[in-house]
């Protein structure tokens, strides 16, 4: 029990810290290579190399055809999509705003968790404590405070941090409903196994994309670029989606969605102190009131009761 714990309490370490520090990955790779080539390349490079290592380690990598596609399915929303759209994002947004719109996925979790699969499988629905209903409150009133400066922008680049900004609310929907199926199906393979083939199928899909839109043709591949990409697969990729899978698997889904507020924290500081980005009273703001809200809705699961 107490091993246990301790591998409970080093994974959400990994998550916390490593992921928190993709945005500044991200925002250095995107600014030399194309949003869904960097997505791509980061992919399909850390799948390959991680089912290769549990090829190497004695695991089963050979999946079944129904296996195959619940993982493509959850890579592309977790990986394909969800990071291509924050990749692309990051060009117009600082690493810090963009956490702190990520930071809302708990919410998302809640909306699909007790509305959205409850439509589709036609079950009824729980009732939400009062304390996830404020929380989502308190995170929508938080998103205006945290993108006022851009809904009262007019010029060409406020729009584009608007959009930039709205995709982000999307990036973090893929990746809830993602998660959600991933917690959802419980596809019968060992987890780094499932992760290799996860980030392989998202690196293929990407890259596929990116060639057809010629983003190859840009790609400016200096040390920074290489490095950046370096890092996103060894510490974003290997260990923080590891981490991440095998934490889906083991501890409750709005535990695991506490990495939310805790990303933000250690994206701001790194794209402050290396990137000069700047801190204004709208960022401390949100932030004030996102992140609370965010902790609220995940206790929401222990609120719910049994509907009559």
């Amino acid at each position: 029990m107490r091993h246990f714990r301790l591998q409970v309490v080093l994974a959400f370490a990994l998550v916390y810290i490593f992921w928190g520090s993709t945005y500044l990955g991200i925002r250095i790779a995107v600014q030399r290579l194309a949003p869904i080539l960097l997505a791509g390349v980061r992919f399909s490079i850390a799948g390959t190399a991680m089912l290769a290592f549990c090829r190497v380690s004695g695991r089963k990598t050979r999946v079944t055809l129904d296996q195959f596609w619940r993982l493509a399915f959850i890579g592309v929303l977790l990986l394909a999509i969800s990071n291509a759209i924050l990749a692309w994002s990051e060009l117009y947004v600082p690493t810090g705003l963009a956490a702190l719109i990520i930071s809302i996925t708990p919410i998302w979790f809640l909306f699909i968790d007790h509305v959205l699969l409850r439509r589709v499988t036609r079950s009824h629905a729980q009732p939400v404590g009062r304390t996830a209903l404020v929380g989502v409150g308190l995170g929508i009133a938080g998103m205006i405070v945290l993108l006022w400066p851009r809904l009262r922008e007019t010029g060409t680049l406020g729009t584009w941090q608007l959009v930039a900004a709205l995709g982000l609310l999307g990036s973090s929907f893929s990746w809830a409903f993602g998660s959600v199926l991933a917690r959802e199906w419980r596809v019968r393979v060992d987890a780094l196994v499932g992760a290799g083939w996860q980030m392989m199928i998202a690196g293929v899909v990407d890259i596929v994309v990116a060639l057809a839109l010629g983003e190859h043709r840009v790609a400016h591949w200096d040390h920074a670029a290489l490095g950046a990409v370096l890092y996103l697969v060894v510490f974003g990729s290997w260990v923080g989606y590891s981490a991440y899978v095998w934490l889906l698997r083991h501890v409750p889904t709005t535990k695991v969605a506490t990495y939310a507020y805790v990303n933000p924290v250690v994206a701001v500081i790194l794209g402050w102190a290396i990137l000069g980005e700047p801190v204004d009273r709208f960022m401390f703001a949100g932030a004030a009131i996102i992140v609370p809200a965010v902790a609220l809705v995940t206790t929401a699961e222990h609120e719910i009761e049994p509907a009559d």
